[in-house]
């Protein structure tokens, strides 16, 4: 007689970090994604709230929180990670002391820890009270977003990549491209830089075009360096993903950054993402140049073309293109 299986856990998110880094506007996100949110609930009535009720659940909690305190909240932390109905993610929001200080300035709000006293010094100080008090629960965060000089569209697609995917089994990955002169992608757990192949922006006829363009495809992979890239690259992915979703990871973020995110970063996270979805994979793609409408020319952030065995379908006119360029 099989064994009935288990119920599904709910999903809690506990949002945490600086005070001005963005948590509320991280509620705002998980709310729209359909999280009932609460905002600073006192700690003695948390796991009263989390319990209560069947659809998924985001609550702040921070130095504002009534009888707020570090080992308490890591206590209950622990309590909450022990249960079985629930799946617990904690995200914690930070930024540098100067984006805070600035952000505090602009808004003349007054910091929770340092309530009297005139902004300035008082602030910075309040600051760095907070981030030494919540340092136990930003080391035990699966997820640190840095919003020192992350755009709020940037910080909404950043979740909504995360946690969209939460409600699938499994591990779920996400691909991207980048460029690297607007910095990494802060969600990032793997980081690969493509710069050292050749790059399409200095042949006239394919600088418009983007690494979803066969042309620009040909051109790139027939640099002598890029099937070994490939392989050793694919070669690692092979036992690493098992393994992190054994270790119970629901989300990895692979990036591919190059100078303009535009032809090698697209051309490679493109192919990662159609071959880790061919092997059975969750995969979401992203570019996120093409998307932030850096870049003209090309297709944009359309949907994955389809591929022909690991090839790119219209492949074979990309290279008689290449002849024309080259």
């Amino acid at each position: 007689m099989m064994d009935a299986p288990s119920p599904a856990r709910r999903h809690v998110v506990l949002v945490t970090g600086l005070s001005g880094a963005g948590k509320a506007s991280i509620l705002r996100v998980l709310e729209d994604l359909g999280y009932e949110t609460v905002d600073n609930p006192p700690l003695s009535v948390l796991e009263a709230v989390v319990a209560d009720g069947n659809q998924p659940i985001a609550a702040g909690v921070d130095s504002r929180t009534r009888d707020f305190d570090a080992a308490a909240a890591m206590r209950l932390l622990d309590q909450l990670r022990q249960r079985q109905d629930i799946a617990v993610t904690v995200v914690f929001a930070t930024a540098e002391a100067g984006a805070l200080l600035r952000r505090y300035t602009e808004t003349r709000r007054r910091h929770p820890l340092a309530p009297g006293g005139p902004l300035g010094h008082s602030v910075e100080e309040g600051i760095a009270r907070e981030a030494a008090l919540l340092a136990p629960l930003r080391e035990t965060a699966e997820m640190v977003v840095d919003t020192s000089d992350l755009p709020l569209p940037d910080l909404r697609r950043m979740i909504e990549r995360r946690f969209g995917m939460e409600g699938a089994p499994g591990l779920g990955v996400s691909v991207l491209s980048f460029a690297f002169p607007r910095g990494l992608p802060r969600e990032a757990d793997l980081v690969f830089d493509l710069r050292f192949l050749r790059n399409p922006h200095y042949v006239d006829a394919l600088r418009p075009l983007t690494g979803r363009d066969a042309a620009v495809a040909a051109y790139i992979e027939v640099d002598p360096d890029f099937a070994p890239f490939w392989r050793c690259m694919t070669d690692m992915m092979r036992p690493l993903l098992p393994r992190y979703a054994q270790e119970g990871k629901k989300y990895l973020t692979i990036a591919f950054g190059c100078t303009g995110g535009k032809h090698r970063s697209v051309l490679v996270a493109e192919r990662l993402a159609h071959h880790l979805q061919s092997s059975g994979w969750r995969v979401e793609l992203h570019h996120r140049e093409l998307s932030a409408g850096a870049m003209t020319g090309g297709r944009g952030d359309a949907a994955m073309p389809p591929l022909a065995g690991s090839r790119f379908a219209g492949h074979e006119a990309g290279r008689e293109a290449l002849t024309q360029v080259s």
